[in-house]
């Protein structure tokens, strides 16, 4: 079987249409196996930055691949890390050290039973001089293993409580006989004599403090401030900060130099056209064999990496279009009128910073296949109709906000309820920040417990939902939806047409009438 040809078989396309629906990895990243993550990486230079040991903080809005890029540092698959080192910018860093001839990585939050429970740090991580104290405590703890057996020793009152038992591991913390900063600094000189250094990594930070919102932004930023202050004093040592880029805007800037330093060298998690797209074939064509010929049979090229597979050049958008064409045709129904479908893809998924998730693409491709599974009417070598794509989109953004109110923001379940009111977008600032007022003491959430927004007024929090794209403010200063979320809110565009139920996928000689109702 191959999927170069111009021409396919029925039998042939519907495999086709199974692969892209089942393989293409999304909502993967926290469980796929080494194999899936050589795979799916794809490394964009800039991204790449962050194996830079003079980069400590890695930013980027949700959904960017911040934890995909974590988890693929953190896995200790060293063959992985090697083939994406080869491929980062080599730029020089001004007043760089010398690096390590080896690194080890120890992924030190999230560290499930070996970082203390939200109860335990509402009770201790009063103030952010506290919060900076707890992650200075629990590096040590986390790097007991390096630490010689006389550090150990003299640090069993850290070392062996419980996470749970922050307090006690507080007290021994303070004890003058313990100097943990000492322990380091030994660790530290050690590290250098062997020529050896260790990365020590930090994600989903957002999910501290549970939804106290003030307990959170303090730990965030006592790491934050931990690290500002020793980064210079340990040069094998070295932090990897994975942080969201409203958390990063709010609540990690100190206003010290040592802080000015560390966000002047950060690696910003933002995606290209061409890098989205490059993303997105590099999973196509790996998906299966038979995708990988489909990929070559619109003339994409690619290069073969013994640890990444197959890598396709795309340096521009346009380099990445004729397999969307061959996908799922030039346009979106009849003729040009329609649009064109590689700008309705990308445009459609941008949210209201017009960022586009790379898990969110995925996602489309993945729904609109499957719901083609069993369409025999498509005209060979095309595998989704864009009546597809249109309901993938609602499906997506439903997918999109219930993921948001399951882990980043669960409050995210109040606005939706809350607009139930007024649900034809765009509105008047006023009207949308009355509609968040309503029931504003009320819990945000559906579950036990209380969720709170994390702003203290409706008018603070639209331009906080405005800030991390849920909404948009359009130029005559009225608030927009985009796409990514109106679905998923229950939300329809004013003079829109709400897609019905799907129908059986059309005749090729009934496209053109298709396409004019739809």
């Amino acid at each position: 079987m191959t999927g170069g040809t111009n021409r396919l078989t029925k039998r042939v396309c519907q495999v086709l249409r199974r692969d892209l629906a089942n393989n293409l990895g999304y909502g993967q990243a926290d469980h796929e196996t080494t194999e899936l993550t050589r795979r799916h990486l794809y490394p964009v230079p800039e991204h790449l930055r962050a194996l830079d040991p003079n980069v400590v903080l890695v930013v980027g809005p949700r959904g960017s691949g911040k934890t995909a890029l974590f988890k693929a540092f953190f896995s200790n698959d060293r063959n992985l890390v090697r083939a994406v080192a080869a491929r980062m910018p080599r730029t020089p860093t001004p007043h760089a050290q010398p690096s390590a001839s080896e690194w080890t990585w120890v992924a030190a939050h999230p560290a499930e039973s070996h970082f203390p429970d939200t109860h335990v740090l509402s009770q201790c991580a009063r103030s952010d001089d506290d919060a900076k104290k707890i992650w200075h405590a629990m590096l040590v703890r986390r790097l007991e293993d390096r630490l010689d057996g006389r550090r150990r020793e003299k640090l069993k009152p850290l070392l062996e409580p419980m996470a749970a038992e922050l307090r006690e591991i507080l007290a021994a913390y303070d004890a003058p006989e313990t100097n943990p900063t000492a322990a380091l600094d030994a660790l530290e000189h050690a590290l250098q004599q062997e020529d050896r250094g260790i990365f020590v990594g930090y994600d989903e930070l957002d999910t501290l403090g549970g939804s106290d919102w003030a307990l959170m932004a303090r730990m965030v930023r006592g790491l934050v401030a931990f690290w500002s202050d020793y980064s210079r004093r340990w040069k094998r040592i070295r932090a990897k900060i994975f942080l969201r880029s409203d958390l990063f805007r709010r609540h990690a800037g100190m206003g010290t130099a040592d802080f000015a330093k560390l966000a002047a060298t950060r690696a910003e998690l933002r995606w290209s056209d061409a890098a989205l797209l490059g993303m997105l074939v590099k999973r196509i064509a790996n998906a299966s064999g038979g995708l990988a010929e489909y990929c070559k049979g619109a003339r994409i090229k690619f290069e073969n990496d013994d640890v990444l597979r197959l890598l396709p050049r795309i340096e521009r958008p346009d380099d990445a279009f004729p397999l969307l064409h061959r996908l799922a045709g030039e346009f979106m129904g009849a003729g040009e009128k329609k649009g064109f479908v590689r700008n309705w893809v990308l445009a459609h998924l941008r949210d209201g910073n017009s960022e586009v998730s790379p898990r969110s693409l995925v996602r489309l491709m993945e729904q609109a296949a499957g719901k083609d599974a069993a369409n025999q009417s498509l005209r060979s070598p095309r595998l989704i109709h864009p009546t597809a794509l249109r309901q993938a989109l609602d499906d997506v953004s439903r997918d999109h906000v219930k993921q948001s109110i399951s882990s980043e923001w669960p409050w995210l379940e109040g606005v939706r309820t809350r607009l139930e009111e007024d649900r034809l977008v765009p509105w008047e600032r006023q009207r949308i920040v009355a509609l968040l007022d309503a029931d504003w003491d009320r819990s945000w959430g559906s579950s036990d417990r209380v969720i709170r927004p994390p702003v203290d007024r409706p008018a603070d929090f639209l331009d906080y939902l405005i800030e991390i794209g849920v909404f948009r403010r359009r130029s005559d200063d009225r608030v927009d939806a985009p796409s990514l979320y109106l679905s998923g809110l229950g939300l329809r565009r004013k003079g829109g047409v709400k897609l019905g139920p799907k129908r059986p996928a059309p005749r090729p000689a009934q496209d053109a009438a298709r396409a004019r109702s739809s």
